[in-house]
């Protein structure tokens, strides 16, 4: 009876080996004992002392300090901070120091004769560093930052706002670069946190869009001209900022009233209901919102008092009242079934004022 042959493991396919693995030819230890002896760019075998390699590259990081040589406790690193897209020039210049009795006067004054941007790049950086923290003291993001800052050197390049005074092109630029983000400032909080009076942050914002516009449509004809396409959307490309809606401040009221997803979605909902039907026409979109999450709170079984509400959206609770009495005469119409399902909404929890 014929028995059948063993089955044959199935073979591996077959693969180049690409590690390459240098060892002493005399020594032939694995692993290598091999030094590297930067300062001769030699490789040598730590074991017998034979030569394997020369001139080999040294691939440490160069920062070298001189901080135990140099007088005054001086340390000139080799090494600068990387180029900011944000400065002026290449930024790679040598500065020549002068002190008192000491040779390179005349250096000194020839170079900074010849580097007219520096003084230009130390008022951007004074402007970024107040925009930065402007930006972490309201718990803004890096790239509403980022932004903010793209735009004050649009304005500084192009001289556009003579005159004015830097803390309102500042105030004015944070103002737009939150819109653009899509977290929305009220002119309210941005005159809390620059000082800025809110009728002056209005109107440097609204010749700060002019002016965005206008070199926004100048860049897009040139490149037509030349037969280009126009400019992509990019980190330097201006989008048109449209007003701020109560729908667009809901999440951070919710958020700092401690409400639920689900409520801050219906809110977010009736706010977008509420001005489609005309509710609260003519109301700021501040009151808006604080009226509807105040409508909103008890429907859903998380009251939250209008005090409680004006203190996050910084109106006054009487404010939020009168709004919310539009809300409650028209509230059959704004109030979606679907809320109620499941007893999650009771409509009789309204107050009535």
């Amino acid at each position: 009876m014929a028995t059948a042959a063993p089955a044959q493991p199935p073979s591996k396919a077959w693969e180049a080996n690409h590690n390459v693995q240098v060892m002493c030819p005399d020594c032939r230890e694995m692993p290598a004992n091999l030094v590297e002896e930067f300062s001769s760019g030699d490789m040598v075998c730590g074991s017998c002392g034979l030569v394997l390699g020369d001139r080999i590259v040294d691939t440490r990081s160069e920062w070298r300090t001189f901080s135990n040589d140099d007088q005054g406790n001086d340390d000139p690193s080799r090494v600068g901070d990387g180029a900011n897209p944000f400065l002026n020039g290449s930024q790679l210049e040598t500065s020549i120091s002068y002190t008192p009795g000491g040779a390179g006067r005349d250096l000194h004054r020839a170079q900074s004769k010849a580097t007219a941007q520096k003084n230009n790049n130390k008022t951007l950086l004074a402007a970024y560093k107040e925009i930065g923290a402007f930006c972490d003291s309201m718990g803004l993001l890096k790239n509403v930052s980022d932004s903010a800052k793209q735009l004050f050197k649009r304005v500084d390049d192009n001289k556009s706002l003579k005159g004015k005074p830097q803390e309102a092109i500042i105030a004015g630029c944070i103002f737009i670069a939150c819109r653009q983000e899509r977290v929305p400032r009220t002119f309210r909080e941005i005159f809390a946190l620059t000082k800025v009076p809110k009728k002056e942050i209005g109107r440097v914002f609204k010749q700060l869009e002019k002016v965005f516009n206008e070199q926004q449509r100048t860049e897009e004809e040139e490149a037509r001209a030349k037969g280009d396409e126009p400019p992509v959307v990019s980190a330097a490309h201006y989008k048109t900022t449209s007003s701020t809606k109560a729908h667009d401040l809901m999440i951070r009221y919710c958020n700092n009233l401690h409400l639920s997803q689900n409520c801050t979605a219906i809110a977010q909902e009736l706010s977008s209901k509420a001005a489609f039907l005309g509710t609260l026409a003519g109301r700021s979109p501040i009151s808006s919102a604080a009226a509807c999450i105040y409508l909103v709170s008890y429907l859903m079984k998380q009251p939250k008092s209008a005090k409680e509400i004006s203190q996050v959206a910084g109106v006054s609770d009487g404010t939020i009242r009168n709004a919310y009495k539009h809300l409650y005469a028209d509230r059959h119409k704004l109030i979606d079934q679907r809320w109620l399902e499941g007893g999650k909404g009771d409509i009789s929890l309204l107050p009535t004022s």
